[in-house]
């Protein structure tokens, strides 16, 4: 059976053209009932491996993430619009129809960052969000209720969408001194990558595996030495939604965990360390699993991208913390 035979396929490729036949992704009835329709086809467990699929298939599945990525873009815009709009935008998160999956991300982040920092008592003074577009609710949330002393600098190359940001968090006391917005493409951004003991990088950023491994390699080139980086993935059938990070393409990262959540929250979570070694020699070695430095909070063993299950239980995270 080839692969376009596969049922999850057919009715993935069926939701395709009916989003591709839409005159515009800006939110509206239809455009929600399908995008809706995708995201229940492709959220349970499956174990399609969408790398492995027949070229044909790998190009509608590339189309359909860019247009999963612009229809995301124009919801974020829509509803940074009405949040805006309010005195207090920050009050009314709430009306964003996917706030409760952001709480739940952002939870799973910061409980994996938590223990790769070892300590409650160290947080990062300076994080970076790269691709926070014009509703930044992960920086929003791990800033008021996780990393509460943090600083955020958040990157993103549409002007549009940093003018919209800001305005959610302008008349907020705390946040409008703690989080700054910079209109640049992070492939321009150089020294100022080394300020930042954790970057975060959108799932977006990057919508292939080739220009996700450019900006990858950016950041391996100008993070500081021992940073984390945390990035969005996708496993299974969600990867029809997201590009796919491969642990493979972290050149100049030791990849530490994976993660892959198994209920509303779509994304997988990769955390990796900046190797402390000059970059010019990254191409040069090749940089298989390691073993983690000394961290007695962090007892799991190097990363193997076969032993997921496991990963999953040395991290001891509870789902009823994220619930």
């Amino acid at each position: 059976m080839g692969c376009q035979d596969e049922p999850l396929v057919q009715q993935v490729r069926e939701l395709f053209e009916q989003i591709s036949s839409l005159k515009s992704l800006k939110p509206s009835k239809d455009v929600n009932m399908l995008f809706t329709q995708l995201v229940l086809t492709c959220m349970p467990p499956s174990p399609i491996d969408v790398t492995k699929l027949c070229n044909r298939v790998q190009e509608m599945r590339s189309k359909l993430i860019r247009l999963c990525g612009e229809a995301e873009g124009l919801l974020e815009s829509h509803f940074s619009t009405i949040l805006g709009s309010y005195e207090n935008p920050l009050d009314h998160l709430h009306i964003f129809p996917y706030y409760s999956n952001y709480l739940k991300l952002s939870l799973l982040e910061f409980t994996i960052l938590t223990q790769q920092y070892c300590t409650q008592y160290h947080v990062p003074n300076k994080v970076a969000f790269v691709g926070s577009g014009p509703l930044p609710l992960t920086s929003i949330v791990l800033a008021s209720n996780h990393l509460t002393t943090t600083t955020f600098h958040n990157y993103d190359i549409d002007p549009l969408a940093n003018s919209m940001a800001v305005r959610l968090v302008s008349s907020d006391p705390d946040l409008s001194k703690r989080m700054f917005f910079h209109t640049n493409d992070i492939m321009n951004v150089t020294t100022a990558l080394k300020d930042y003991e954790v970057v975060f990088l959108a799932a977006l950023v990057g919508m292939d595996q080739e220009e996700k491994v450019r900006v990858i390699d950016h950041l391996a080139k100008y993070m500081a030495p021992g940073a984390l980086l945390m990035l969005r993935s996708a496993h299974g059938a969600r990867a029809f939604l997201y590009p796919v990070v491969d642990p493979c393409d972290l050149r100049g990262f030791e990849v530490l965990s994976v993660f892959h959540p198994s209920d509303e929250v779509v994304n997988s979570v990769v955390i990796a360390r900046k190797y402390p070694m000059p970059t010019h020699s990254l191409e040069q070695q090749s940089l298989g699993p390691m073993i983690l430095p000394t961290c007695k909070c962090s007892e799991i063993q190097a990363f193997n991208p076969f032993n997921h299950g496991n990963m999953i239980e040395d991290f001891s995270i509870d789902e009823r913390q994220l619930s």
